[in-house]
């Protein structure tokens, strides 16, 4: 039987959940519900029917629930969480050993689209508010659009610019090619929230795409 070779996009983990983006991911997660102040750790990889086993081995090892498990035309990605971050890292290295791999064998983040976009128009703001999945995006207020590759990067980015700033997380999309998100505030604020995502998803090690 051939080996398989496994490629790793993404391998992403997030030390403590912010309360708004703990909060997102329970409106769209299908697992077990995570909260604020859980670590968390996303997982992308090919072939993406590989998660079904990897995501089995994880939390039958360790006291990580599963969050999401999806598979997609390429790819596959799952997340999983605990008040433990132990037992999330634990989790981490069990999958990294049943694919043969290591974390720096991941892609890189890239941005590939960063906006802020000052004093949003009414009729835009009723637009997006009928897309959204987080809180209300209200006329007037910055708004912050981060586009990354691979997918699954969005959440740390998320994640640390909520750490940055006083922000509300309005939309987050994690699965596909490209991860969106955007949040809104005052200029200041989306502004360090820019800074402390691009800041953090720089700061990743990996190998190009």
């Amino acid at each position: 039987m051939e080996k398989t070779e496994f490629s790793l996009r993404v391998y992403c983990y997030l030390d403590r959940m912010q309360p708004q983006f703990a909060a997102f991911v329970g409106t769209i997660t299908q697992g077990d519900l995570p909260v604020e102040g859980m670590a968390s750790l996303y997982v992308e990889m090919a072939p993406g029917n590989e998660v079904f086993r990897t995501v089995d081995i994880a939390v039958k090892a360790t006291e990580a629930k599963p969050g999401a498990q999806v598979v997609e035309r390429e790819f596959g990605m799952f997340e999983v969480h605990s008040h433990n971050q132990a037992a999330v890292l634990e989790s981490g290295q069990i999958v990294l050993d049943r694919l043969g791999l290591s974390s720096e064998d991941r892609i890189k983040p890239k941005v590939f689209s960063s906006n802020l976009i000052t004093r949003v128009d009414p009729y835009q703001a009723q637009l997006l508010n009928r897309f959204r999945r987080g809180s209300m995006l209200v006329p007037g207020e910055t708004m912050f659009v981060l586009e990354v590759a691979p997918a699954a990067y969005i959440t740390y980015a998320a994640n640390e610019a909520e750490k940055k700033a006083n922000i509300k997380l309005i939309h987050v999309s994690s699965v596909g090619r490209f991860g969106r998100m955007w949040m809104s505030g005052t200029e200041s604020d989306m502004i360090a929230a820019r800074d402390g995502a691009i800041q953090a998803l720089d700061a990743l090690e990996g190998r190009d795409a």
